[in-house]
């Protein structure tokens, strides 16, 4: 079953069960779907790796707007978008340690052969379509600047 089918079926139990939160948050991110599908060429279905990147924006977008509602001292806006971070959590793999972070930079920088800052670029690119919802792009930056440096 493709993430979009369990995001539009996670609606439907959400409906049965009563729970708004989860509702409101799939029901955002299904919108944010069909968005993306009638954005470009006529597509049935977006790519797995579509979906997950759409929510993974809307995952940072949430932790970052419960940041802010906490810093304004506003405890409740901030629950309620944690809540639905926490939902969107759900379907995005699981985020890698800095260990697990560090080990696969590392090994993209052996793979490009990239020996100084210079070639950045090139271990970034790789990196992040790699790593791509697994860790953020500040983290993988902040590894490989660390690794080249």
């Amino acid at each position: 079953m493709s993430l979009e089918q369990q995001v539009s079926k996670g609606i439907m139990e959400a409906m049965k069960a009563k729970d708004t939160v989860r509702l409101s948050a799939l029901r955002n991110a299904k919108k944010y779907i069909i968005e993306a599908k009638t954005a470009g060429p006529e597509v049935t279905e977006l790519p797995d790796a579509d979906v997950l990147k759409i929510i993974a924006k809307l995952a940072k977008q949430g932790s970052d707007s419960a940041a802010i509602f906490t810093q304004q001292n506003r405890e409740d806006l901030a629950r309620e978008e944690l809540a639905q971070v926490a939902v969107y959590q759900e379907f995005l793999p699981k985020q890698l340690t800095a260990e697990e972070l560090m080990a696969e930079v590392k090994a993209i920088i052996a793979e490009v052969g990239a020996t100084s800052m210079k070639e950045m670029g090139k271990v970034m690119g790789i990196a992040s379509k790699k790593l791509a919802g697994k860790a953020e792009g500040k983290d993988i930056s902040a590894k490989v600047k660390e690794l080249l440096a």
